[in-house]
C-alpha cells in the first residue's frame, strides 16, 4: 500500500475551532476510514510517506516547503486576501511570504479548492494552471438536522436572523445589520470574533470597516458548541450569509440540514452552495437584502443537500492522490 502522509496541523492551532480545522477534522476521518479501498494508508506524519497533503495554505505565512521530499497535494480554500487588497494588506513580511507560498506552489502536484468560484480565483491570482486544480466540495456535519423541540438556551426572540463566522470585510456584516434594523428583525450573530469586538482597534485596516457600526439590534453570543448550534439553528426565522465573498459557505448548507430558510448573496461560491434552496440578493444593495430575509422560505433540500457528504469529499480527495501517484 502507498502511504499518504497528511499533516494535521489545523487541529493543533487556532484555526481548530475555524472552517479550515472542521474541514481538516472532518476530511482526516473519513481518509482514514475509506484509504484501503484505494489501496492507500494514511498516516500524520511525514515520514517515509510516497504523498504529502497539507490541508491548508496561508497566503501571508511560508506554511508550504519550497523543497519537497515527495509528491504533493495542497488545500486552499480561498484567496479572498488577494481579491480585497485594501482590506487585507499583507504588510513586508506578508509580502515576501506570499512569494514564497507561490514559488512553492509551483511544485505541487495537485491544488484541490472548495468551490468553483474559489478555483476561478486561484488560477486568476496564484496562477495555478488548470490541469493542476481539482474541485472537492465540503458538507456539513450529520449533527445539524431538523429538530421538534430546540433548546432555547440563550433565550433568543421568537423571531431573528441567524449570521454565523466572523466579521472580517468580506463578510458584509456593516449591510446585513443595517438590512436586519430595516426588516425589524433582531440579528443573531455566531461567533468568537464578533463577541469581542468592542475590545478591537476598529483603526486597523482589517476592522475600519466595522467603524460607526450600531450594534444595539445585535446579539453577539460567541463561541457555541455545536449542540448549542443546531437548536440555534433550528430556532432561527431565517439564515443569512451576506458575503461578498466566500471560498464555500458551509453554513448555508448547516442552516439548510436544519430546515432553516436560507438568504445569501448572489455572488462567490454561494449559488453554488445554495442551488433553487435559497433566497438571494445583491450583497451590495441593503434593500434587496431586506427583501430576501423577508421573503426566504424552508425548502425541502433533502434532496440537494445529498450531494454534499463527507464520505463523497473523502472519496474525491483519495482519486486525488491516486491520480498523483
Amino acid at each position: 500500500m502507498k502511504k499518504i502522509g497528511f499533516i494535521t496541523t489545523p487541529l493543533n492551532s487556532g484555526d481548530s475551532v475555524r472552517g479550515v480545522g472542521f474541514y481538516t477534522k472532518n476530511l482526516l476521518e473519513n481518509l482514514k476510514f475509506l484509504a484501503s479501498k484505494y489501496d492507500l494508508v494514511i498516516a500524520e506524519d511525514n515520514f517515509n510517506v510516497d504523498l504529502i497533503h497539507y490541508p491548508y495554505f496561508n497566503l501571508f505565512s511560508h506554511t508550504l516547503p519550497i523543497f519537497r521530499v515527495c509528491r504533493t497535494v495542497v488545500t486552499i480554500h480561498d484567496v479572498i486576501p488577494l481579491e480585497f487588497p485594501d482590506h487585507y494588506p499583507p504588510g513586508i513580511k506578508g509580502s515576501i511570504n506570499l512569494q514564497l507560498q507561490k514559488l512553492a506552489l509551483s511544485g505541487v502536484e495537485r491544488v484541490i479548492t472548495d468551490s468553483y468560484a474559489s478555483l476561478k480565483s486561484i488560477r486568476k491570482y496564484l496562477r495555478v494552471p488548470h490541469h493542476k486544480l481539482k474541485l472537492v466540495y465540503l458538507a456539513s456535519d450529520k449533527r445539524f438536522k431538523k429538530i421538534k423541540s430546540p433548546r432555547n438556551k440563550f433565550n433568543l426572540p421568537a423571531k431573528f436572523v441567524l449570521y454565523v463566522g466572523d466579521v472580517n470585510y468580506n463578510k458584509n456584516i456593516p449591510n446585513l445589520i443595517k438590512a436586519c434594523k430595516m426588516a425589524e428583525l433582531p440579528l443573531i450573530i455566531v461567533g468568537k470574533v464578533a463577541a469581542e469586538v468592542e475590545k478591537m482597534d476598529l483603526s486597523h485596516p482589517e476592522l475600519r470597516h466595522l467603524q460607526g457600526v450600531d450594534w444595539s439590534n445585535v446579539t453577539k453570543l460567541g463561541f457555541v458548541t455545536d449542540s448549542d448550534l443546531v437548536d440555534i439553528y433550528n430556532l432561527a426565522t431565517v439564515y443569512c450569509q451576506p458575503s461578498f465573498a466566500e471560498g464555500f459557505g458551509l453554513p448555508v448548507l448547516e442552516a439548510m440540514a436544519c430546515g432553516t430558510p436560507v438568504a445569501c448573496s448572489n455572488v462567490s461560491s454561494l449559488p453554488e452552495l445554495g442551488g433553487d434552496m435559497a433566497t438571494y440578493f445583491d450583497p451590495g444593495d441593503v434593500g434587496d437584502m431586506v427583501k430576501a430575509l423577508k421573503t426566504a422560505k424552508s425548502r425541502n433540500s433533502k434532496e440537494w443537500l445529498s450531494k454534499f457528504s463527507w464520505e463523497k469529499t473523502a472519496k474525491e480527495t483519495l482519486k486525488v492522490y491516486r491520480e498523483v501517484i
